[in-house]
């Protein structure tokens, strides 16, 4: 028999149920012989010391179970708003996923968020409504708000019986499908007129499928993880109604790494879905030096070796030194680099003992590599700055020091995270056998202005025989490295804020020889000599060009009560943004404005007085602006 692959991802507000559905469907396919529980901490997923005290899920784990001839690859993926670039970025692996809802606390602000991104990349999506068995249950008034606020057709699978009780149960329940599915495709409709009895069971099954497959329709099932009421209609629908993986195994591979860790030994462990093609242990995946030299995937709840993976499939592979998350494997057409929106705010991290400082640098590293929505910059004076997305990832990044690394840590004052531009255009040289150059290399650096977006280019367009090709061995190798050694010099500008959107040129270039010209005679010149050089003159060409110190802005989305316009409104206009539109749905409104990260942050902390806790906040990266005043604590 052959077998067929779904990659799945469980989404949910935080609370819902969503690691406890999962614990659920291991169990009921034998994977597993208990239930783990959140409250207690031995649930399969939850990994990390602080999610399993916390009872949330912050980093997405892999699980593994088979449902009759399709093998299901769970993706749980956190719930957090702090992490919803985690999930965005898990959410282009999968086939299909699930968003839970509690039947007591029906949609909650992270739904509204999750269901967002789920239509935004077009994942077909089944809903359950967990916890019927709940005081307070009530799966028809959730239902409703599933259609009113999420703004989805629903299509009903199951009715509840008995909610609210413990023996509360979900029975099929199909007598709307045909006006749902008829209400999607106007032939359908027509047949359906012409004659009733067109639409049996398993045309009614196959349609369903098909809309839920282009996102049309939402199959939603009713039930409880706890007890496991309605989780086999579900089980059925996740093999019936979500589309499979459907790559060819015959093709050049292309996949995507979403996520990266250490295996026991310290080892790289990347965790890559492949969409097309077969990768091989000894494979190089990356086209260059990295070799897979272990490749492993989920059977019956186990990590097992294998010698190969396939489309569709999701494998851990060691071996991978230079991957990084959101990497691309191979060069499938529309199977470009994953780009994440830079995060908006930073704090200055320090160990609890001062001596601590290196391990420290070390330790942030690692978590870095691990997820590249952590960035951190050393500074010998005040600490470690570490970019941020959230505040609860202070938590997180203190709870992960202290459980793997065994530092004890604490943040600084969180601060809005500017950049800062080139003003002009700004020159330095330094040369060889000069009183005021203490290295033995001539550097010189033209910096000018870039297009706002454009990032950082650098430019060497240096001869080889101005190269220490002895050093370096090749051209192409000096300007690698003198590349880097620029963009690692402009980490930091003359305000201590990250220097972008310039071009930055190699103007001049010498060495010591040691039967040269008396201004290029001398010892050998070494690597050490360019790469301490290059920030000496690239702070006197910022120097000479100036610079710009801009803060990032956000743009948000927020949907409200109708009443609670006015009051935001208000709000919004004391924190002088720019409200660029206003849709009424019902009695509820969508308002989207553009304002200053810091205010951002303010209003997400005011928001729920103004709207009455109903509230919900969506914030996304808009570029940046020249600030009106220079934000002070970020000196060199």
């Amino acid at each position: 028999m052959s077998l067929r692959t779904l990659n799945l991802g469980i989404l949910a507000h935080v609370d819902a149920g969503k690691t406890s559905l999962t614990e659920r469907l291991l169990y009921a396919a034998g994977v597993i012989d208990t239930i783990g529980s959140v409250d207690s901490g031995t649930t399969q997923t939850d990994s990390l010391a602080l999610e399993r005290r916390r009872g949330i899920t912050i980093r997405s784990a892999v699980a593994s179970l088979r449902i009759a001839d399709t093998v299901v690859n769970i993706i749980d993926t956190p719930g957090h708003p702090d992490f919803i670039a985690e999930v965005d970025r898990v959410l282009g692996v999968l086939d299909g996923a699930v968003l839970v809802v509690s039947a007591v606390e029906g949609v909650q602000p992270q739904t509204r968020l999750l269901m967002r991104a789920l239509r935004r990349l077009a994942v077909p999506t089944l809903i359950f409504v967990n916890k019927i068995d709940r005081g307070g249950a009530d799966a028809g008034r959730t239902l409703a708000e599933l259609t009113r606020r999420l703004g989805v057709k629903a299509a009903p699978m199951t009715r509840v019986v008995r909610p609210g009780e413990r023996g509360a149960t979900a029975e099929p329940d199909p007598a709307s499908l045909a006006d749902v599915l008829t209400g999607e495709d106007d032939a359908l409709l027509a047949a359906y007129v012409a004659d009733e009895s067109c639409l049996t069971p398993r045309r009614l099954r196959a349609e369903l499928a098909a809309q839920t497959a282009r996102c049309a329709v939402h199959p939603v099932f009713a039930g409880s993880a706890v007890t496991g009421a309605g989780v086999d209609a579900l089980m059925a629908g996740l093999t019936d109604l979500l589309p499979a993986s459907a790559g060819d195994p015959a093709a050049p591979p292309s996949g995507r790494i979403f996520k990266i860790e250490r295996g026991p030994a310290g080892e790289k462990v990347a965790y890559v879905r492949l969409f097309d093609g077969t990768l091989h242990v000894r494979d190089h995946p990356t086209g260059g030096r990295d070799r897979i030299t272990g490749l492993h995937m989920l059977e019956h709840g186990d990590w097992t070796p294998h010698d190969s993976v396939t489309a569709g499939g999701i494998a851990a592979l060691r071996g991978l030194a230079t991957i990084q998350v959101g990497d691309a494997i191979g060069s499938a057409p529309g199977l470009t680099a994953h780009h994440f929106a830079p995060p908006m705010l930073e704090a200055l991290l320090v160990p609890a003992d001062p001596a601590d400082g290196a391990r420290l640098r070390s330790a942030l590293a690692q978590l870095a590599e691990q997820d590249p929505l952590i960035n951190v910059r050393a500074d010998e004076r005040l600490g470690t700055a570490v970019s941020l997305y959230g505040e609860v990832q202070k938590e997180v990044i203190q709870a992960t020091l202290a459980t793997e690394f065994g530092l004890e840590t604490r943040f600084r004052e969180t601060t809005t995270l500017c950049v800062e531009r080139p003003a002009g255009v700004g020159e330095a040289v330094e040369r060889l056998n000069t009183p005021s150059n203490p290295y033995r290399a001539t550097i010189g650096l033209r910096v000018e202005p870039a297009p706002p977006g454009s990032g950082i280019q650098v430019r060497v367009p240096v001869d080889y025989r101005y190269a220490p090709l002895y050093v370096y061995r090749t051209l192409d190798l000096f300007k690698e490295g003198m590349d880097e050694y620029i963009r690692d010099a402009l980490r930091a500008g003359p305000r201590g804020w990250p220097v972008t959107d310039c071009v930055v040129t190699m103007t001049e270039s010498r060495y010591s020889v040691a039967d040269g010209p008396p201004s290029l005679r001398g010892a050998d010149s070494t690597a050490a000599d360019f790469r301490k050089l290059t920030p000496m003159v690239m702070t006197q060409a910022l120097a000479a060009s100036g610079t710009i110190v801009c803060e990032p802005l956000a743009r948000v989305t927020l949907d409200l009560p109708a009443w609670a316009l006015g009051p935001v409104l208000s709000v919004l206009s004391k924190l002088e943004s720019v409200v660029a539109d206003q849709v009424a749905r019902g009695d509820e409104m969508t308002v989207v404005a553009t304002l200053t990260a810091a205010d951002a942050q303010e209003l997400h902390r005011v928001l729920p007085e103004a709207s009455g806790g109903e509230g919900v906040l969506e914030s996304a990266f808009a570029g940046y602006r020249p600030v009106r005043a220079v934000p002070s604590g970020r000196r060199r």
